[in-house]
């Protein structure tokens, strides 16, 4: 009786320590950090279809060296809009040679279901705050490199 008790509690404290380690991990997305015009950005990836859908909403704000970078599969025609948005952003689109193509400056969460993003296909797009590409003098032909 006494091991069953025992065996109880380490199965429980296995779950309560698992449990707090995803969390721990999820919580602490922005664990990628990409460069662009001398700025280091620590960025979350959207990678998948789920990810990708969400974004940025629901979120209460988003710090200045922050950001989340959706990279897809192939280039594409891909347009955004601000739904569930809390807080204005700047959406950078990238080439497949990660060269900035499309830049939309101040996109605000009113704007919804307006969509915007360039005429030409892109591969990556980077959410901002709001300013970022004016305070950094962003331009199109600007790159960002992965750092890790």
């Amino acid at each position: 009786m006494i091991f069953l008790k025992w065996l109880l509690v380490i199965v429980f404290l296995a779950f309560v320590i698992f449990n707090f380690s995803f969390h721990k991990k999820t919580l602490d997305s922005y664990n990628h950090q990409i460069k662009i015009n001398d700025q280091i950005l620590n960025v979350e990836y959207a990678l998948n279809q789920i990810q990708q859908e969400k974004g940025l909403s629901d979120r209460v704000n988003l710090q200045e060296n922050q950001g989340m970078l959706f990279v897809f599969e192939k280039p594409g025609n891909y347009f955004f809009w601000m739904k569930d948005m809390n807080f204005a952003i700047d959406m950078i689109w990238f080439d497949e040679n990660q060269k900035i193509i499309y830049i939309q400056k101040n996109a605000l969460p009113e704007s919804y279901p307006a969509s915007f993003g360039p005429k030409e296909d892109s591969k990556y797009v980077l959410e901002v705050v709001s300013e970022f590409s004016n305070k950094y003098n962003l331009k199109i032909g600007d790159k960002f490199e992965i750092l890790n």
